[in-house]
């Protein structure tokens, strides 16, 4: 079985705060479990959503290429 969290234990893990996390949940961006009035929520689900949230590097080469369709 995976690794259930609370609000708390979710924030904790990504270093957030819980308003973050439950907005998380108001605005369903991200899966999570009702028990009764207890929210809960995977923790392969929030590893999937930070992983979403990756912002690639790119090289100085790439940025002058860029600059280069703007003009």
């Amino acid at each position: 079985m995976d690794e259930v969290l609370t609000i708390e234990q979710a924030a904790a893990r990504i270093q957030m705060s819980e308003r973050y996390v439950r907005r998380l949940v108001a605005e369903r961006r991200i899966p999570f479990h009702k028990l009764g009035r207890c929210v809960r929520i995977k923790a392969v689900d929030l590893a999937a959503h930070v992983e979403s949230g990756r912002v690639e590097s790119i090289s100085r080469t790439d940025v002058w290429r860029g600059l280069g369709r703007v003009a």
